[in-house]
């Protein structure tokens, strides 16, 4: 959860919209997923340790759903062991830092419209929720932009 904490706010930081644990139509299920100011999805796959990575043979599907993708990770884990051809973000759980760009790839129109349908229908759904359990939302600044 550092890690998640430390990229969500730079995320939030750089001006994306980010939902973590979103499932994608395949089934499998991005670590975070972030919507840019100018529309642009970014999956962030976070990584806690060396054999977290060396068992993970799921995430270049990832690159099917999103312009750029990401590795996380916290400084504990070794950064070469991370694909060249991604990017890469370090964490300290306070916050984080893009240590390397990941290459774009846009992803087909079709693709996107499923996925920014996805998107928008379970942050609608996780603020509903937060509101019926009590949990106050307030709007946020720019939200109409």
């Amino acid at each position: 959860m550092l890690v998640r904490r430390g990229v969500q706010r730079l995320l939030t930081e750089m001006g994306a919209h980010v939902l973590p644990e979103l499932s994608l139509s395949t089934g499998r299920r991005a670590d975070l997923i972030a919507l840019t100011r100018q529309g642009d999805i970014w999956i962030i796959e976070i990584k806690s340790s060396i054999e977290d990575f060396r068992v993970d043979r799921k995430w270049p599907d990832y690159r099917l759903h999103c312009d750029r993708f990401f590795f996380a990770t916290h400084p504990g884990v070794p950064a070469d062991i991370f694909p060249e051809e991604c990017g890469f973000i370090l964490s300290d759980g306070y916050g984080a830092e893009v240590m390397r760009e990941a290459p774009e790839h846009r992803i087909a129109a079709a693709t996107r419209k499923a996925l920014m349908l996805r998107i928008a229908r379970a942050g609608a759904a996780r603020l509903l929720a937060a509101e019926l359990a009590g949990v106050p939302v307030a709007a946020i600044e720019g939200e109409s932009e």
